[in-house]
């Protein structure tokens, strides 16, 4: 009498699939590790051999599809028509993270013909035992949804209280804080030095371009890349522009908690932070060559006499080797195509430097000049710190009273006006106290910013001279205020400097005469 081959009798190949969603998970004792060793061990129990092991070490959102282990399994599965095949995990709750998933996993592994088995939980194909696995799928998805509503609201909590919550970015680490309390924000050496020349030298407009800014930091070692070619990405110059935890300050628009003061110190000021996004609503996206800008440092800044275009710069191929030039590209203007040795139009530049470079006997006139200056405006400080104290009390005011309308409107759009002008004027708030306590703060002495800034006052040339490319785009940015106009003929015309230049340049052109009488 011939018996039909029953389940247990048919030979069963074993996978077993493991998942954990974080990286903690993955290291401690509920690891991918610890789960495969009680999967092997159920299989040794059941007589299966174990075939393939395929783990997931992060979050799919739910989706089984969009975990990698998952889909490599389905995929080992369907190049295996022939075996049959037992799927074993160590938790139900492993299995799938959503009600739905749950119900489309098992659909997917019925349609392939493999069967499931779970350490702690007895699979069964009766009305009964469909119900009940339902239920504990659902009750999984809902310890998942109240500990990621916890997690946001323990997260959001602390960025009220002015924490950052999110990812560290570069120039800062996690260090627990004194006292208890959690982690904070501290500066991270030398990466937070490097941010802060870059975010000021952007606000400054050192770094004309988002690009320039990004070659900056693709040269600085210390800066991590994102690229395998050690390049950076745009995005990242964005975010790192955009972000307000390098002004010291905290927020979490997603929970609805809008800009304030953080517990960490920042790179930068408010008020530099706020000279960036002007920038950056501006538009500062002008192209910038790699492949040349250190061959020609003047490439931008000098502008043609005739037509006032800044000129370009290339390379030209003669017949056994290129050479630099300079030219106009302005369509229209009588020195188009026209081209200018760079050794010619950089020489003179050099000479007209060394012209800004002022006299031992200037310098020391100039420092008792910016001596009584600087006496005046610390004398200064005390009334104009009471002054912004009044301003920011008036800025309180302010927010009270918009904050008592919003209570009484009724209307949306209304209260997203009165929102959106509420933080507007804490932002402005935050700057007036941080001017408050430049105000009364003094970080250096005279002496060490005068030596700072005649350091460079009295040898921009020799900066220049340096070579690097970095210093010299440095030296123009300080020196002029405006393009350099270059004619083909005559050579630079009298430029427009800044005032530490233009103020020495008074000095020195002063008549010394006697002081005529009354």
């Amino acid at each position: 009498m011939a018996h039909a081959q029953t389940k247990q009798e048919i030979q069963l190949t074993a996978v077993i699939y493991c998942r954990v969603s974080s990286t903690k998970q993955k290291l401690d004792g509920g690891g991918l590790e610890s789960q495969e060793q009680r999967c092997r061990a159920y299989a040794d129990q059941n007589g299966y051999e174990v075939a393939a092991v395929f783990p997931d070490d992060a979050s799919g959102a739910g989706d089984y599809m969009k975990r990698p282990g998952m889909v490599a399994l389905l995929s080992f599965i369907d190049a295996q028509p022939d075996k049959n095949f037992v799927v074993i995990f160590d938790d139900l709750k492993r299995f799938a993270r959503e009600t739905e998933m749950h119900i489309k996993l098992r659909q997917a592994f019925k349609q392939r013909g493999a069967a499931v088995q779970c350490l702690n939980f007895k699979f069964e194909d009766s009305p009964e035992g469909k119900f009940i696995e339902t239920i504990i799928a659902a009750q999984g998805e809902l310890e998942r949804e109240q500990n990621c509503r916890q997690v946001v609201q323990k997260m959001k909590a602390r960025v009220e209280n002015g924490f950052w919550v999110f990812r560290a970015p570069v120039g800062y680490e996690y260090v627990s804080a004194k006292g208890g309390g959690g982690k904070i924000l501290v500066h991270q050496e030398p990466q937070a030095s490097v941010v802060r020349e870059a975010l000021e030298g952007f606000a400054s407009g050192r770094f004309a371009t988002q690009t320039e800014l990004r070659g900056f930091l693709e040269a600085h070692p210390h800066f991590p890349s994102d690229k395998p070619d050690g390049g950076i990405r745009p995005q990242t110059i964005v975010r790192l522009l955009n972000k307000v935890v390098y002004a010291g300050l905290v927020n979490a628009p997603v929970w609805g908690v809008s800009t304030r003061k953080g517990q960490h110190d920042g790179l930068i000021s408010v008020k530099t932070y706020e000279k960036i996004q002007k920038r950056l609503n501006k538009g500062v996206y002008a192209p910038w060559r790699k492949d040349i800008k250190e061959d020609f440092p003047l490439r931008g800044t000098v502008a043609c006499d005739c037509c006032s275009t800044p000129l370009t710069a290339g390379w030209t191929k003669g017949k056994t080797k290129t050479y630099p030039y300079y030219f106009c590209r302005q369509k229209g203007c009588e020195k188009y195509g026209k081209s200018i040795a760079r050794a010619k139009i950089e020489g003179a530049f050099e000479e007209l430097l060394e012209t800004l470079q002022p006299s031992e006997g200037l310098i020391d006139m100039a420092k008792a000049m910016f001596r009584d200056a600087w006496d005046q405006r610390i004398a200064q400080a005390a009334s104009m710190a009471s002054s912004v104290s009044k301003q920011i009390k008036e800025t309180e005011k302010k927010i009270s009273d918009l904050v008592e309308r919003i209570m009484d409107a009724s209307n949306a759009r209304v209260i997203t006006a009165y929102e959106k002008r509420i933080e507007e004027l804490e932002t402005h708030k935050l700057i007036l106290a941080e001017q408050r306590s430049g105000m009364t703060k003094q970080r250096y002495t005279f002496e060490q910013l005068f030596e700072l800034s005649m350091k460079f006052l009295s040898s921009p040339f020799i900066l220049w001279a340096s070579g690097s490319f970095s210093l010299q785009r440095t030296v123009l940015k300080l020196a002029f205020v405006d393009h350099l106009s270059y004619c083909h003929e005559n050579g630079f015309r009298t430029p427009k400097t800044t005032l530490p230049f233009k103020a020495l340049g008074v000095i020195s052109g002063q008549n010394e005469e006697m002081v005529p009488l009354g």
